[in-house]
C-alpha cells in the first residue's frame, strides 16, 4: 500500500494544510507599531543635534574664511572691500583689482552658510572698524535671535 499524505480517521480523510511561508497581518502591524514608537523616541534627539551641527559648521566656515581674508590682506595690504566681497578670495576682483592678488585664497568657491544663505561681509566693519565683520544670521536669516536663530559672528 502506498502511503499518502492524507490520513484517515473514522473513515474520513483529513488533509494536512500546508502552511505558506510569510508573515501574518498582525505580525506586520506589531512591527510597524514598534518602529513608530522607536522613531518617536529617537527622532527628537537626532534633530536636536542637527541644529548644533549647523552652528558648528558655520563657526568653522567663518574661521576658514577669516584665515583666507588674513592671507589676502598679507598679499594686498588690505582686506577686500564690501563691494568686492568674499568672492575676492576665489576670483580676482574686477572692481578695484588688487595688484598682488595671488591665486585663489580658498580651495573651493565661497560656501553658503549651513542654512543656504551667503555670509554677510563688511569692510570696514561696523563692529571691527579696523578690520572686517563676517557673520551668519542663523536659521531665521534675521539679525539677533536665540538658539538656532542666533547670529554667528566672527568676533565672538
Amino acid at each position: 500500500m502506498l502511503h499518502s499524505r492524507a490520513h484517515t480517521r473514522g473513515g474520513r480523510r483529513r488533509h494536512r494544510r500546508s502552511r505558506r511561508p510569510g508573515f501574518t497581518l498582525i505580525e506586520i502591524l506589531v512591527v510597524i507599531v514598534v518602529i513608530a514608537i522607536l522613531a518617536t523616541l529617537v527622532a527628537p534627539n537626532i534633530f536636536q543635534h542637527v541644529g548644533a551641527a549647523k552652528d558648528a559648521t558655520a563657526r568653522s566656515q567663518i574661521e576658514t574664511l577669516g584665515a583666507a581674508l588674513d592671507a589676502y590682506r598679507l598679499d594686498n595690504g588690505r582686506y577686500p572691500s564690501t563691494e568686492q566681497g568674499l568672492n575676492a578670495l576665489w576670483e580676482k576682483p574686477t572692481v578695484d583689482p588688487p595688484p598682488n592678488w595671488r591665486a585663489p585664497y580658498l580651495r573651493k568657491p565661497v560656501p553658503l552658510d549651513p542654512w543656504g544663505r551667503p555670509y554677510m561681509y563688511l569692510f570696514p566693519g561696523q563692529v571691527n572698524t579696523q578690520g572686517y565683520d563676517l557673520l551668519s544670521y542663523g536659521a531665521d536669516g534675521k539679525p539677533g535671535g536665540t538658539g538656532e536663530d542666533a547670529d554667528i559672528l566672527s568676533w565672538k
